[in-house]
């Protein structure tokens, strides 16, 4: 049986403890929360990494095709502008011969223009009404065409060629016009998916950077829980041996109590006894003690 202060000290320790229990439980909720948090944080922060980093792998494939489209075009480019070049070569030796035959028969005007303008002028006697004077005037005119033309004729395959050349140089210019235009419209995509690439890969840096802290936060919070949570075991270990002893203490002197009644209820049951050999009037109060079991 303990004395009067180990009772008092009993006490007074498990009030301590039934404290320090409620203070460790509250911080374990909290850290508990804290982690938790921590750990949705690195949670979100992973998959905006994985988003991320599809959206650079996208850009990367589509930035590769069109620099590969790009390289393509330019090599088809460069051989219209090769055929561009070629045929201007050919139409500089072509007007060079047009040229030295012109002047060797002195031929000046285009073959193709001289017959336009008998054709013109045959329209008009035929269906124009005119005096006889001019239409002598215009059929001099007709026979002098016909005469050079007939002279031109010398030039008109040369002619032919050259115009020929100039066309087919025209419609090429025209193709390497639109091809340089898809070049360019290619070329500046692929640059804006480059780019696009290369902002994705600084937001994965960043975002890794933000993971890493997080989760290290979390391991730490982690450690304390455990900390704090194995602080709170010993702390109920103790608590459980404190209420133990008091428990029994308790038991112990309901004990001495109930053995103690007993003893003075069997005591006033020898009294009542006696009372009755004697032939005594029982009270109410002997009649309570003998039914006191």
């Amino acid at each position: 049986m303990s004395t009067p202060e180990e009772k008092k000290a009993l006490t007074s320790r498990q009030n301590e403890l039934n404290a320090e229990i409620r203070t460790l439980r509250q911080r374990l909720n909290q850290i508990n929360s804290q982690k938790e948090a921590l750990f949705q944080k690195k949670d979100k922060l992973n998959k905006q990494i994985s988003e991320f980093i599809s959206k650079a792998k996208s850009s990367k494939k589509e930035r590769d095709q069109l620099t590969t489209s790009v390289k393509e075009s330019k090599v088809k480019r460069r051989e219209l502008d090769d055929e561009v070049r070629k045929k201007i070569e050919e139409i500089k030796k072509l007007n060079a011969e047009k040229r030295k035959i012109a002047e060797k028969f002195g031929i000046k005007d285009d073959p193709s223009r001289i017959k336009d303008d008998i054709e013109r002028l045959n329209k008009m006697v035929e269906t124009e009404v005119m005096s006889f004077e001019k239409e002598k005037k215009i059929m001099k005119q007709i026979k002098d065409l016909k005469k050079k033309f007939e002279e031109a004729k010398k030039l008109s395959d040369v002619w032919e060629k050259s115009h020929k050349l100039s066309r087919e140089i025209d419609k090429l210019k025209e193709k390497l016009d639109e091809k340089h235009k898809k070049v360019q419209t290619k070329a500046r995509t692929s640059q804006e998916k480059h780019e696009q690439m290369i902002e994705a890969s600084k937001e994965i840096d960043d975002l890794k950077k933000a993971e890493k802290e997080a989760y290290s936060k979390f391991v730490e919070k982690k450690k304390d829980f455990h900390e704090v949570n194995e602080q709170l075991k010993k702390k109920l270990e103790e608590a459980a041996e404190v209420n133990a002893k008091i428990g029994a203490e308790k038991k112990e002197k309901k004990k001495k109590k109930e053995a103690k009644r007993k003893h003075s209820l069997d005591e006033k049951k020898k009294l009542v006894e006696e009372k009755l050999k004697k032939g005594g009037k029982l009270t109410t109060e002997d009649l309570i003690v003998l039914q006191g079991d």
